[in-house]
């Protein structure tokens, strides 16, 4: 369908279930990227290509299948079709159809509208970080003993089991 005149640019994939099953690599949400597709709406989406969407910034929205098949006629009959998915409000509308609600972890949202990958936001979290450690070497001083009370690999040897005892 992409191939066709009307869906030439457009940002938003239709999809079926399970989609991007098999699609591992980052390159196969790279693809997508590369025609212009930002997001892609479908009932369910292989676990790894859903991760790697998120992490390269490609929107992958779950709608039941009875919803994207309403919006997949939709455009097709619609010569001015044209759809609209709200991260912010979590929403994907149609001129004259409901709008329909969709659910992302919070994350995951948070990530794609800073732009954001799983590192980035949790380096976006030192301050917190560091406060939880400072709070955790208080509370548990044990966990966190400073090099000269640690045993070294080097000095410390593991006892040799292989001498027998009298």
């Amino acid at each position: 369908m992409l191939n066709q005149p009307r869906y030439r640019g457009a940002g938003i994939l239709l999809a079926g279930d399970n989609f991007g099953c098999g699609s591992s690599r980052e390159g196969a949400v790279w693809a997508l990227m590369a025609l212009g597709i930002r997001c892609i709406v479908a009932p369910s989406f292989g676990d790894i290509f859903q991760g790697n969407c998120f992490q390269n910034g490609l929107l992958p929205v779950r709608l039941p299948r009875a919803q994207v098949e309403g919006l997949a006629r939709a455009v097709a009959e619609g010569a001015d079709a044209v759809l609209t998915v709200d991260l912010q409000a979590c929403t994907v509308r149609r001129a004259g159809l409901p709008t329909l609600p969709f659910a992302l972890p919070p994350r995951r949202r948070e990530g794609l509208l800073r732009g954001l990958d799983d590192l980035e936001l949790t380096l976006a979290r030192g301050a917190e970080i560091d406060a939880f450690q400072r709070r955790d070497k208080a509370l548990h001083p044990w966990l966190h003993l400073d090099g000269a009370r640690r045993p070294s690999l080097a000095t410390d040897p593991a006892p040799d089991t292989d001498k027998e005892t009298p």
